[in-house]
């Protein structure tokens, strides 16, 4: 008689009460399936996968021990979310992730109950953390919050701020350190464990409370000395760190892939937790699939990919990345001129800034998940006449804004920045978009601002960004390959402030600002074709505008429409500004400004989201149509 047919654990759990039911016995069992499903799930979407293997086991022990989501569980950045995404019922749209209309690749408010703070960009766990324990306190409520951040993103400043106020707080909130690369203290097995379980029991808060209860008749001071002697102690044994000087009761290393460790300790500071704690534990990322494991960076960030081989699908290249081509232009660039160096935070591959490294290593530096530093630091390079290329995509620059204001722009420092992922950037949504870099730099006095509308653009900037040094420069470009144009070995420097006709024509002009000039040409044909002969320029400088090429469009057309991949307030408000006081407004001129909805725009296809914002040709054709009171449709026929 054939044995019933086994019903995987992982289809008994929808949400975490439902895995609060299982005995602990069956918990490695269950993270075996999850990390299985999240495999199989990943190799259809593609998405984050070396981060969520890493905390299979971490993510099941939470939900266990903790009554989420009335206790707070907050997954920092949000990669490694995918596991808790299967686990609190989003199994049955696993397989959406980051495609149109499907779960958000990372932890998103309005997606589920069970995600508490959307987030996207590192560091920011333990601030959102200690305000909700502190409104937790306010409201006299008694739930949990437990805050989960990787090594990496301790590299930033905002986590130490954090830190240092909940220990000045004395807030009771968990910050849980996910060490999957710098094993900053490895466990040593049983009796690195055996003293993590000691450390989070009654026995030693009894020990340390009554050392405080025995001194505090003698005084502050020698109560802070009894009770620090302990913890040091304490620490001499067990690994305590900077933490415990912070104010954080500092417990482990210990293995973060072990459910017999992880759910008595998680347990303990549940139940006996009273201040900050911080637990230390130790994963490997890319956990339980072999090909991650092997993977220099873990496998990061995939593509689909083959389960059983590991093997990736390529997208066709037709044309090379335009980040490749920008490492490629520095590259030429720094071999002609020593003075040159640069800069990324935590991005080297990212950025293209690997190659970089790889050719002049002295010359590369990897600050870290800081780039409030890394503007700041350029800047110092800056005053010493080196010339720094602070290579930031534009979502993440915004995070130091304060620094390129402070530090760079007032001061009129020659930082140069690299602006990848300008634009939509697909499947990683609205916390990841280049939207707002064009606005928020070229409204600073005296900083220039480029787009490159193509790849040759692009090796011409880096050149014209290495020629100046009369201030700040910046030059945006996309993520994703260039067009195929044919491609200079290097670069010419550009005129500041100078634009270019690419196509004349005499009723209808289109200026774009970036890689949308493809469409605009694209548009050209069919306004030819429908009677508007059109004009198409290429700005190349959202500042200094070039008020020559702007002034003869607008004399010599009757409709005047211009083209960015920014939000309001960036080119186009530029353009609108300078035709106004010139007067050029008054003639009977059409300007019609094309630029990013002024909304957070969700994950999807890139040339989707541009045909939805009306900025491909067909929505630049509908755009000079609708200005001359004509529809496509009629004009067609």
């Amino acid at each position: 008689m054939n044995p019933r047919p086994h019903t995987p654990l992982l289809d008994k759990v929808r949400i975490p009460a439902d895995l609060r039911r299982l005995p602990e016995s069956d918990l490695p069992q269950l993270a075996a399936e999850l990390r299985a499903e999240m495999i199989d799930a990943v190799s259809q979407t593609g998405g984050h996968l070396g981060a969520g293997l890493g905390v299979v086991e971490l993510t099941v022990a939470l939900h266990y021990v903790f009554d989420t989501p009335s206790d707070r569980v907050i997954w920092d950045v949000g990669h490694q979310a995918y596991p808790h995404k299967i686990l609190t019922g989003r199994r049955d749209r696993i397989r959406t992730l980051r495609q149109e209309g499907g779960l958000s690749g990372f932890t998103r408010r309005a997606e589920s109950e069970y995600d508490p703070f959307g987030a996207a960009h590192s560091s920011t766990s333990i601030s959102a953390g200690l305000g909700m324990a502190v409104a937790r306190d306010l409201k006299g409520g008694a739930n949990n919050v437990i805050a989960v951040i990787g090594d990496g993103a301790m590299s930033a400043g905002m986590a130490y701020e954090a830190l240092n106020n909940a220990g000045a707080l004395d807030a009771r909130l968990v910050v849980i350190l996910n060490d999957n690369d710098m094993s900053i203290a490895p466990p040593t097995g049983a009796m690195s464990h055996y003293l993590a379980r000691l450390g989070t029991g009654r026995a030693y808060h009894g020990i340390r409370d009554l050392g405080k209860k025995l001194t505090s008749r003698l005084g502050k001071r020698v109560d802070r000395a009894v009770t620090r002697a302990v913890e040091h102690a304490r620490g001499y044994v067990t690994g305590g760190t900077l933490f415990e000087e912070l104010g954080f009761f500092h417990i482990g290393p210990i293995d973060g892939h072990n459910l017999e460790h992880l759910v008595p300790v998680l347990r303990n500071v549940r139940d006996n937790g009273n201040g900050p704690v911080l637990i230390h534990v130790v994963t490997q990322k890319g956990k339980g699939y072999a090909p991650a494991e092997a993977a220099a960076d873990k496998y990061h960030g995939v593509n689909r990919f083959d389960v059983v081989s590991g093997a990736q699908a390529k997208a066709p290249a037709n044309a090379p990345s335009y980040t490749k081509v920008f490492a490629q232009s520095l590259i030429a660039e720094a071999k002609e001129d020593e003075r040159i160096v640069a800069v990324t935070a935590a991005m080297p591959s990212g950025t293209g800034l690997d190659l970089f490294g790889e050719a002049f290593p002295k010359r590369t530096f990897d600050v870290g998940i800081a780039e409030q530093h890394a503007v700041t630091f350029a800047a110092g390079l800056a005053t010493e006449g080196l010339k720094p290329f602070a290579a930031i995509y534009s979502t993440f620059l915004q995070r130091a804004y304060d620094q390129v204001v402070h530090d760079v722009a007032i001061q009129k420092l020659p930082v140069r920045f690299p602006i990848d992922r300008a634009g939509y950037v697909g499947a990683d949504g609205a916390t990841h978009c280049g939207a707002f870099d064009i606005a928020y730099l070229a409204s600073l006095p005296d900083f220039v601002v480029m787009a490159a509308a193509d790849e040759a653009e692009l090796r011409h900037m880096v050149r014209t960004a290495a020629d100046y040094d009369e201030g700040p420069i910046a030059f945006r470009y996309p993520r994703g390959n260039g067009v195929g144009v044919e491609m200079p070995e290097r670069g010419s420097p550009l005129e500041i402030g100078r634009g270019r006709i690419v196509k004349e024509g005499a009723k209808v002009a289109l200026l774009s600002l970036g890689t949308r000039l493809a469409d605009c040409l694209a548009a050209a044909e069919e306004l030819d074709a429908a009677g508007l002969s059109t004009t198409v320029a290429d700005a190349r400088f959202a500042k200094p505008l070039d008020a020559d090429l702007v002034r003869r469009l607008a004399r010599g057309h009757e409709v005047l429409v211009t083209v960015e991949e920014g939000s309001i307030g960036g080119f186009a408000s530029h353009v609108l500004h300078f035709l106004a006081h010139e007067g050029l407004l008054e003639n009977g001129l059409k300007v019609r400004p094309l630029v990013l909805p002024d909304e957070f725009t969700d994950h999807g296809k890139q040339e989707k989201m541009y045909a939805a914002a009306g900025l491909d040709a067909a929505g630049i054709v509908r755009t000079v149509f609708s200005a001359l009171g004509r529809s496509v449709a009629v004009a067609s026929a």
